[in-house]
């Protein structure tokens, strides 16, 4: 089993937690995360790009003007893609960029990511991350003792003081447990666990 300190909020260090090696020291494979990080990052795409082309253009379908006679050149309908408010040729259409991952692999996918910053000494646990009221400069005060700048805070419930006084803090993301997600866990620097969000996480993740 793997030991790893606890701290309270002004970075003392008041235990040491225990946790699970199924989840927190899982050998790491690259190509997993990545297929896993890639397909999160393709979901969030939205492929609403789109254009009418000359059928769903709403015009007129009489022919503008007669054949022959007029000098001009010949002309058939208002949506051609070469009239103003014609029809677009070989524009975009909505796609869709989904990348589908079995359920198992996104899992596997995760311990690895909480294996790697286990192993690099990334994890920060902390008792409570509750703060009694909102106040950004606390806030900053509690990253400057921990020595952090870039960090994702895992919190076991909603904690709406936490959530607003680092919501204008750059590089600080602050997410509940059943949000955990691999691409979130590698983008930022260190990992901040809330102590009763350790078992709940354990739980969804073990195999």
């Amino acid at each position: 089993m793997t030991f790893v300190d606890q701290f309270n909020l002004n970075n003392e260090k008041i235990s040491e937690v225990e946790l699970n090696d199924e989840i927190f020291q899982v050998p790491v494979r690259k190509d997993i995360l990545h297929q896993v990080v890639i397909s999160q990052m393709a979901n969030r795409r939205s492929g609403s790009g789109s254009s009418k082309g000359r059928s769903q253009v709403k015009s007129s379908r009489k022919k503008l003007y007669r054949q022959k006679g007029t000098g001009r050149a010949r002309a058939g309908s208002a949506t051609s893609p070469t009239r103003r408010g014609g029809g677009v040729a070989f524009g975009p259409t909505p796609r869709n960029f989904t990348k589908k991952v079995p359920k198992k692999v996104k899992m596997l996918a995760l311990r690895m990511a909480l294996s790697f910053k286990t192993n690099a000494n990334q994890i920060i646990l902390v008792d409570n991350f509750n703060l009694p009221e909102i106040k950004t400069k606390k806030f900053i005060e509690i990253m400057k003792r921990f020595d952090v700048k870039k960090a994702l805070i895992i919190t076991n419930e909603k904690l709406l003081n936490l959530e607003k006084s680092s919501r204008n803090v750059p590089k600080i993301k602050v997410m509940m447990r059943e949000g955990l997600n691999c691409y979130d866990i590698l983008k930022y620097e260190y990992l901040f666990l809330e102590q009763a969000a350790i078992p709940k996480i354990e739980e969804a993740l073990v195999s």
